[in-house]
């Protein structure tokens, strides 16, 4: 089983916080991993509540890092492997969640993610025996063996688009 874990705990502020932009991109980052072969999602908050129909997963610790948030979110699943999202990335593609996950059922690995022009983004999938190993910094921090997915549209990256 593959499960994702969407990390939307950070503070927003670079964006503004009212509403914070997870609530405002969260609809479509859920939206694309339904049009996956996913298990399994769980969304992490911290800083704001987010009001969603998914299954949410508190984080007290969001503040200490991406980690952290990413953590918790593994701590609430029973999968092999666990696709990360962000949820200010509203352009995900779900070709490429579900291309990263057929290269990792085909070729394993601890960790396998996307790549757009060489530059390494999300989504990004952990298999279990990696998530103990987990930095504040996050996934990033974690080498991982890279699928090309210049085809496809990068999922964004709201503060980068407002010029933050």
């Amino acid at each position: 089983m593959v499960a994702a874990v969407v990390l939307a705990a950070g503070a927003s502020s670079r964006y503004g916080v009212d509403p914070p932009k997870q609530q405002e991109l969260l609809p479509r980052v859920l939206d694309a991993l339904a049009q996956t072969s996913v298990d399994d999602v769980v969304v992490v908050t911290g800083a704001h509540p987010l009001d969603t129909d998914a299954r949410v997963v508190r984080c007290d610790d969001w503040d200490r890092g991406p980690g952290a948030s990413l953590r918790c979110g593994l701590s609430a699943l029973d999968a092999e492997a666990a696709v990360v999202v962000l949820a200010d990335g509203p352009d995900l593609d779900p070709r490429a969640v579900d291309r990263v996950v057929e290269s990792w059922r085909e070729l394993g690995g601890d960790a396998v993610a996307a790549s757009y022009g060489g530059v390494r983004l999300h989504p990004v999938l952990l298999a279990r025996q990696v998530w103990p190993q987990i930095p504040d910094e996050g996934a990033r921090g974690i080498d991982a063996r890279l699928v090309r997915c210049d085809d496809l549209r990068p999922p964004g990256d709201v503060d980068e688009i407002a010029g933050t």
